[in-house]
């Protein structure tokens, strides 16, 4: 039996706005072998409809199944520890989708949670709600901790970043679901059906990718067309099972 796949998107499979050259071809390789993979990305900007058909238009054909996203783990966490609740959101229609097809209510009125996500126009006055909210006893959850995301032009801020004005403003930290929260491997292990022992990671940043697959027990690939240099992989405490110089060097 062929291994099972998760594989980072950003960097692994696209690079800004152009798929990584063999990227096509090694999808084409997973699903010739039988083989289980999903397509984890913290980015909770796009629902999995919007993220094929972004995906498809630049020459990558990922089913639509094999999509996942941390805003979908962010709903599933939710829902699982306190069903049917409220949330006030800042983020875009990944996140907003993934709440309401769980069951969430998304409110300004006295909500349970605060639900930070990646948005495409932050606005300081629902950051300044957002900041109340948390400080009169919501819950504060973020969709992950990246701080800096690739923009037109150049770098822009994420969710991190704005996690951390709101916690710098009323002292609570948030609970971050996506990479390297080992939850979020969990929960795509268990999308999948599979097990971690028959699994590979690939990625390519040692902090989230190659960390979060070594602490869930997964074969990890690091590839080398987005952000960590072979030099860089001295410096941390681990290692990844393989280094290679992108996807398309990838044997299934």
């Amino acid at each position: 039996m062929p291994k099972n796949y998760i594989c980072d998107m950003d960097g692994v499979l696209v690079f800004g706005s152009q798929a990584i050259p063999g990227a096509n071809e090694f999808i084409q390789r997973l699903q010739a072998a039988g083989a289980k993979f999903l397509v984890l990305t913290n980015n909770s900007l796009y629902t999995q409809r919007d993220l094929h058909v972004r995906l498809a238009r630049i020459g990558l054909d990922v089913p639509i199944t094999a999509l996942y996203t941390s805003a979908m783990a962010t709903a599933q966490f939710l829902a699982a520890q306190h069903p049917g609740g409220s949330a006030y959101v800042i983020g875009e229609a990944g996140l907003t989708t993934a709440l309401h097809d769980t069951g969430y209510i998304i409110t300004d009125q006295n909500p349970e949670y605060v639900v930070l996500g990646e948005t495409l126009s932050y606005s300081f006055e629902r950051i300044t709600q957002a900041m109340r909210f948390v400080a009169a006893g919501a819950r504060f959850i973020a969709t992950n901790p990246d701080v800096s995301g690739p923009g037109e032009g150049g770098m822009v801020p994420a969710t991190g970043a704005v996690a951390a004005m709101i916690s710098a403003a009323t002292g609570v930290k948030p609970y971050y679901i996506g990479k390297p929260n080992p939850l979020i491997m969990r929960t795509a292990l268990r999308t999948l059906n599979v097990h971690s022992e028959d699994s590979v990671m690939v990625g390519d940043r040692m902090d989230t990718d190659i960390i979060i697959g070594t602490e869930a027990g997964l074969e990890t690939i690091l590839v080398l067309t987005g952000v960590t240099r072979r030099e860089d992989v001295a410096q941390y405490p681990y290692r990844p099972t393989h280094i290679l110089d992108s996807v398309a060097s990838i044997e299934v």
